[in-house]
């Protein structure tokens, strides 16, 4: 049996994984992308948002976490060998469709305006941190 070589992608330009998993594999010319969320590299910061002393979200800002989970994609697909043009599929998931989409929507519509994938938004009732957007990807290389 065939098996197709893959090689494990680490974005040193990216935030950390939350876990055991790498942030992106190339498979022949296409690159998959574990979800990546809005937090800053180096930190668990994320853009935007404010929480209470035990952790619980007080607020956030949909809009300063859409523009960096852009950045952060961006920088996986670079080092990757790969760029935003060659984004092919995008599924990305809300916290809160109602409050959000309608601004998410609209910063997508600017980043995406030139490569246009294909994109699947769903509404989430929790991400793994306190963030309210995160995208998985697939490029071609």
């Amino acid at each position: 049996m065939d098996k197709t070589p893959s090689e494990i992608i680490h974005a040193n330009q990216a935030p950390e994984p939350v876990g055991l998993y790498p942030h992106a594999r190339k498979v022949g010319n296409l690159l998959f992308l574990s979800g990546v969320g809005p937090r800053e590299k180096g930190t668990s910061q994320i853009p935007g948002v404010t929480l209470d002393e035990a952790g619980a979200v007080v607020s956030y800002d949909i809009e300063a976490q859409c523009h960096s989970v852009f950045r952060n994609v961006r920088a996986i697909l670079e080092e990757a060998g790969s760029a935003w043009e060659n984004l092919v599929d995008v599924t990305v998931f809300l916290t809160n469709m109602k409050a959000d989409f309608q601004t998410y929507n609209r910063l997508y519509a600017q980043y995406f305006q030139d490569c246009q994938p294909c994109r699947t938004t769903v509404e989430v009732n929790a991400l793994p941190t306190p963030i309210a957007i995160e995208l998985k990807c697939i490029a071609t290389i």
